[in-house]
């Protein structure tokens, strides 16, 4: 796990333990590696409800509940899929916050995006953020940067609810 990984999943234990909030996770391309780095800090289980790895877009439909029209219309690696499976997987959790991601790490073009195109999105209640990425690295070197992004993503969120 790389250093800025380890970094931001420190970063988001202290602040949701502090504030006693919950969070979930929905993966497609990062494979469960955000919930890993988070379980792999002790004491993640005050706050960390669940993880879903919604590989197939049949996953994210039928686990998940991402609509099939959303799918149809703007494919399963786009910010409305992001956006919904964030969503999604806050509800059916009931946790104060989730993440998601979801994207294309490669080798290939998937549905006429290029490698390296990477949603990730952060929600609570009333709110989610999502973030467009366009990695250049490795397969591996993208799916750690797709977590950290993540885990800053929502650590932004957070932040901005202290101030």
């Amino acid at each position: 796990m790389n250093k800025d990984l380890l970094i931001a999943a420190q970063q988001l234990h202290r602040v949701l333990t502090e504030r006693s909030l919950t969070l979930s996770a929905a993966e497609s391309c990062t494979g469960g590696l955000i919930c890993a780095c988070i379980t792999s800090i002790p004491g993640a289980s005050l706050f960390f409800r669940a993880g879903i790895v919604s590989y197939s877009t049949e996953s994210k439909k039928h686990i998940l509940g991402v609509s099939p029209g959303t799918i149809l219309s703007e494919g399963v690696v786009s910010e409305a899929t992001a956006r919904q499976m964030a969503e999604r997987v806050r509800v059916l959790t009931g946790s104060d916050y989730s993440l998601s991601t979801t994207g294309n790490l490669g080798p290939g073009v998937l549905e006429d995006k290029d490698r390296g195109l990477v949603y990730v999105a952060a929600g609570k209640e009333g709110e989610t953020r999502c973030r467009e990425l366009r990695l250049k690295g490795s397969r591996e070197e993208n799916r750690e940067e797709a977590s950290a992004a993540a885990l800053r993503l929502l650590i932004t969120m957070l932040e901005g609810e202290s101030n």
